[in-house]
This record gives structure tokens, sequence and C-alpha cells, in this order.
């Protein structure tokens, strides 16, 4: 249901059910999905593929152009998957050559002012808080929650089911299931309320904390702690996820709290 006060180009490819509030604004090459919600004042730009069901409030701007003075108007996109709510002046712009799309997963959080830079890959189940800000050529994973007004440093990645508190800096990429705090950025523990509430049992949280003590609390450099993890902890999916995450760092992985505030 379009409202007459409402600007949608003839090249939109807009499904049933989708409902444009008054003075929103949709371009050319846009692709939006069944039953999802566009309020008044959104602006839609080309490249944009909005997915079903989805939330998208008022001032929001959607797959503008990257903030990167090497694009050259090249051919790429913004996506955001299906039942992925954006709250208030979100900004999200489309991809460069480096990925060639901008990605935002299904059953999403967004919420206001947040920007999503280009080139970022956001995982399913992400809630990021007021005022978040994903710089270009971020990876984020599933379930990852950002409190309000964190910041990630551009190339950065964010592992599963991590959690970053508020007011954050990220210079470092944040490990799996980690929770991370203070500043400079460190590791403070596990993500336990969080892996509760997704139903982990009580031995996996365990062993998921046995395998970051030995990274963070037993004065191994990283080397030595994936060495000795390989060697005596049992191979589950969780341990190879964190190793394969650890060894795959481009930025490297941000620090315990004690090793940090020691060099300080």
């Amino acid at each position: 249901m379009n409202q007459p006060l409402a600007y949608v180009h003839p090249g939109a490819k807009i499904a049933k059910n989708v409902v444009i509030e008054p003075f929103a604004t949709i371009n050319n090459n846009v692709v939006i999905g069944e039953g999802t919600w566009i309020g008044s004042n959104v602006t839609i730009m080309e490249g944009a593929r909005i997915g079903k069901n989805c939330n998208i409030f008022p001032g929001a701007v959607i797959s503008a152009i990257p903030q990167d003075l090497k694009y050259n108007d090249e051919d790429t996109t913004a996506e955001i998957g299906d039942n992925t709510t954006i709250r208030e002046c979100v900004t999200i712009n489309r991809g460069t050559t480096d990925r060639m799309k901008t990605v935002i997963g299904k059953n999403c959080w967004i919420m206001a002012y947040s920007h999503i830079a280009h080139d970022c890959f956001v995982g399913d189940h992400c809630i990021f808080s007021n005022n978040s800000t994903l710089a270009g050529h971020i990876t984020v994973g599933d379930y990852v929650v950002l409190a309000g007004m964190t910041a990630v440093h551009q190339f950065c990645s964010i592992g599963n089911h991590a959690f970053v508190t508020g007011g954050s800096l990220v210079r470092k990429d944040v490990p799996p299931y980690a929770k991370a705090a203070r500043e400079p950025l460190s590791y403070v523990g596990i993500n336990s309320v969080g892996l509760r509430r997704r139903g982990f049992s009580t031995e996996k949280i365990r062993e998921i904390q046995d395998i970051y003590r030995i990274l963070y609390q037993k004065n191994y450099n990283n080397s030595q702690a994936v060495e000795i993890i390989e060697a005596e902890m049992e191979a589950t999916p969780e341990r190879d996820e964190i190793l394969q995450f650890i060894k795959d760092s481009q930025r490297g992985i941000m620090k315990g709290y004690f090793s940090s505030s020691s060099n300080q």
C-alpha cells in the first residue's frame, strides 16, 4: 500500500503487502519483500535489497553511496534480511569493489542513529543499541550484541555470540562467546548470560570458560595458548570455532584485562 505522498520509482520492485508511509522515497533498482513496513521520511536508495517483514523507521537512509573516496559509482548493494528492524535515523551504506555489498542478516534489531558503513557483513539475530557505529569492511557474527555508542574500527571482526559493553572502542578483533569491556577494550569473561538465554548448557558454558582461561589468564602468548588448547581440550565445534577465529584474525584479538592494564 503506497501513500500518495510517497515517491516510488517505477523501476523499484515492491512485493505485496508492503506499506510505504507518506514522504518516504524509494529509488530505482530497489527490491522490497512482502510484509515490510517503510516509515515516513525513509530514503531507500539504489541497490537496496530488503527482505520480508522488515520494519524501517522514520529518518533511516538505506543504501546510500559509500563514504569512501575510492568509490567510483560501482554497481553495488546493501542487503537486509527478513524480519529485521531498522530504527530511526539509521544509515546503512552500500558496498564497494572490496565486497560489492553490505549485508545485514535476518532477525536483527538495529537501534536509532546507528551507522553501518560499506562492505560490512553482519550476521543473524544481532542487536546494535543506539549510536553503534561500524566503519567499513567489518565482519560481525550471529547473535552479537553491541551496547550503546560502541564504535568499531574498520576491518575488525566480532565473533558469534560476543557482547561489547556500551561506549566501547573496538580496535582489535573480539573472539566468539566473549564479553568485551574497559579501555583499552579487553576480555572480561564470556557472554554467559547471552549463552544461557540461547540454550547453551552449563557444561558447554564451562567448556568455553576453560578455553578462555588458557588464552587469557595463564600468561601464555596466543600461539602458546592455541597449542595448549588444541592439545588439552577435546575437539568440539565451539573449541574449533574459537581457534579458527584466532588463527584467521588480521588485526589481532583483544587482550585480557590484566595484560592490558600492565601495559599502560
